[in-house]
C-alpha cells in the first residue's frame, strides 16, 4: 500500500471477505492483483504493474484519477487473475453453498474454458467490500410508496405533448409529440467512422407518434414489476404463450432478478437496465393495457428520426467524430475537445463507468433526453446488416426484416467512444454474450447477467380520434 495513493481500496480491502472472515485468513493485495507466484505471468505481471505505477506517479495527478470506474466490473477484468482465484478456491461447494450457488458453480467448471468466464463475474466484493453489491436474489422491489396513486390514465385529445398516469400504480411518464417527417437514415460511404450497416443512405418517411422523455427509469419499471412478478421457474416457452393471446387481462412479469440490477447505481430516474428485449415488449404490453392506448417500443426509422431531430449531422448537436473521438495518436497526449458533447451525452469521457440521471444532460431539438450515450436502446425491429438495402427509397414506416436472430439496439451507452454515440450507429444484441454467466437452463428471458449498459424508451402510437396538424 505504500506505493498506492487511494487509501479507500485499503479501507474496503479491510471490510471484505478477502481480509474480514470467520477463519481469520487474509488474503494479500498480490494475491488477487497478480498471477500465482512460480510462473512466468506472475514475474512479467508484476513488472508490468511496477512501470505503470512508476509512470502513473510521474505523470499523473491523483486528484484527476476517477476512482469511481475503477471499481467497476470492467476494469476489475483487467486486474484480476482467474487463475489466481482458482488457485486460493480449489473448493467450489463449500458446505453452505446454496443450491443456486451450487448450479452457478457446476455452471462455471463446465464452461469456463469455453466461455472464458472470470470468478470476478460475480464475485466483484470479495476483494473489496460494496454494501450495494448484491449476490443473492432481490427481495421486495424498491418502490416508492409517497404521493398520490393515480386512478385514471391521461386523456390525449390533441397532439401535444402530455403526461401520462399509469392507473393503480404512482408512476407517469413524459411523452413528447414528435411530429412527421422525411429524412435521410443512415450514412454515406465516406463519412468518417460511418459502418457498412449503415449503407445505403436512403429516404424514409415517418408518421406522427409520441415518444418518452428519457428512457424508461427504475420507478417505471419497478411499477410494472410488482404488479405482474412471476415468482419460480416458470417455463418460458408457457410464459410466451399466455403473454402472447390476444385476450390476455393479466400479464406475466418477470421473475425477481440476482443481484442488484441496477449496480449499486441508484435507482429511481435513472434507466433501468439489464433487462430483455422480451421484458421491455411485456413493459409496453402491460402499459398498453393500464391506460387503453398503444405503447410499444420505436421502430429503427422513428428512432434515429428523433435521434436527429431535425439534423442531418453525426449529432444533434455542433461538432463531428474527429473532434470528439478519443481515437489517433495525438489524443493519447491532449485529449479531444470535449466541451460541447459533454452537454448532451453520457458517454466514455464522462460518465464514471456507470449510468446518470436525465438532469446530467440538454435535450435534442425535439425535447428528447440521452438518446445517445447512457444506455443503448431497444428498437422493435430485427437487426440484419444489408437491412438498409432492402427498404426503397421514400418508404413510409419501415418495420425492418420480417425474422432475425437479433434486435437493434441504438444509441450506444455510457461505456462507448463518441464515434459510437453518432445518430447513425446501429449496433445489435447479443444474447449469448449478454448471458455468458447465466447458470439457467433454459436462460432467463428477463434479465441480463453480463449486460448493463442496455434500457429501452417506449412509443404511443397517435390516437385514431386526435387529429395531427
Amino acid at each position: 500500500m505504500q506505493c498506492h495513493i487511494h487509501p479507500h481500496a485499503e479501507d474496503s480491502w479491510k471490510k471484505s471477505v478477502h481480509h474480514n472472515n470467520e477463519s481469520g485468513v487474509v488474503t494479500d493485495c498480490s494475491a488477487c492483483h497478480l498471477p500465482p507466484k512460480g510462473t512466468a505471468r506472475h514475474l512479467l505481471a508484476k513488472a508490468k504493474t511496477g512501470m505503470k505505477d512508476v509512470w502513473s506517479y510521474l505523470t499523473k495527478d491523483s486528484g484527476e484519477i476517477d476512482f469511481a470506474s475503477k471499481k467497476e466490473l470492467e476494469y476489475a477484468q483487467k486486474i484480476v487473475y482467474n487463475e489466481s482465484c482458482v488457485k486460493c478456491h480449489q473448493n467450489l461447494f463449500p458446505k453452505n453453498l446454496s443450491d443456486d450457488g451450487i448450479s452457478a458453480h457446476l455452471y462455471y467448471e463446465e464452461n469456463a474454458e469455453k466461455l472464458n468466464l472470470q470468478c470476478i463475474n460475480c464475485h466483484l466484493d470479495v476483494g473489496h467490500y460494496n454494501p450495494n453489491y448484491k449476490h443473492e436474489k432481490m427481495g421486495a422491489a424498491p418502490i416508492d410508496t409517497s404521493g398520490v396513486v393515480y386512478s385514471e390514465p391521461t386523456k390525449v385529445t390533441a397532439f401535444e405533448d402530455f403526461t401520462e398516469t399509469i392507473p393503480t400504480t404512482r408512476s407517469s411518464i413524459r411523452m413528447v409529440a414528435i411530429p412527421g417527417g422525411t429524412f435521410a437514415m443512415g450514412s454515406d460511404k465516406d463519412d468518417s467512422y460511418s459502418a457498412a450497416d449503415e449503407y445505403p443512405k436512403h429516404n424514409v418517411t415517418v408518421s406522427p407518434f409520441f415518444m418518452a422523455e428519457v428512457e424508461v427509469t427504475w420507478d417505471q419499471y419497478w411499477a410494472f414489476y410488482v404488479q405482474t412478478m412471476s415468482e419460480g421457474r416458470t417455463s418460458p416457452d408457457k410464459i410466451y404463450a399466455n403473454n402472447s393471446r390476444p385476450d390476455v387481462d393479466a400479464i406475466s412479469g418477470p421473475t425477481p432478478p440476482f443481484g442488484a440490477p441496477d449496480q449499486g447505481w441508484g435507482m429511481g430516474s435513472r434507466p433501468a437496465i439489464t433487462m430483455t428485449h422480451y421484458a421491455a415488449q411485456t413493459y409496453c404490453q402491460w402499459l398498453s393495457l393500464k391506460t387503453g392506448k398503444k405503447y410499444r417500443l420505436p421502430t429503427e426509422a422513428e428512432w434515429e428520426y428523433a435521434a436527429r431531430g431535425g439534423s442531418e449531422t453525426a449529432y444533434f448537436f455542433e461538432g463531428t467524430p474527429r473532434k470528439y473521438t478519443n481515437e489517433g495518436f495525438l489524443k493519447r497526449f491532449m485529449g479531444p475537445d470535449t466541451t460541447v458533447i459533454n452537454g448532451y451525452v453520457v458517454y466514455a469521457n464522462n460518465s464514471k463507468a456507470r449510468t446518470a440521471e436525465p438532469t446530467k444532460v440538454k435535450p435534442n431539438p425535439f425535447g428528447l433526453k440521452n438518446m445517445l450515450g447512457n444506455v443503448m436502446e431497444y428498437c422493435q425491429d430485427w437487426y440484419a446488416e444489408d437491412a438498409y438495402a432492402q427498404v426503397p427509397d421514400g418508404t413510409v414506416d419501415p418495420k425492418g426484416p420480417a425474422s432475425g436472430t437479433h434486435y437493434v439496439v441504438r444509441g450506444g451507452c455510457y461505456l462507448d467512444d463518441a464515434k459510437d454515440v453518432r445518430c447513425a450507429a446501429r449496433a445489435h444484441s447479443d444474447y449469448e454474450k449478454w448471458l455468458k454467466t447465466d447458470p439457467q437452463n433454459p436462460k432467463s428471458i428477463w434479465w441480463l447477467s453480463d449486460m448493463k449498459g442496455i434500457g429501452f424508451r417506449v412509443v404511443c402510437e397517435v390516437p385514431a380520434d386526435v387529429k395531427v396538424k
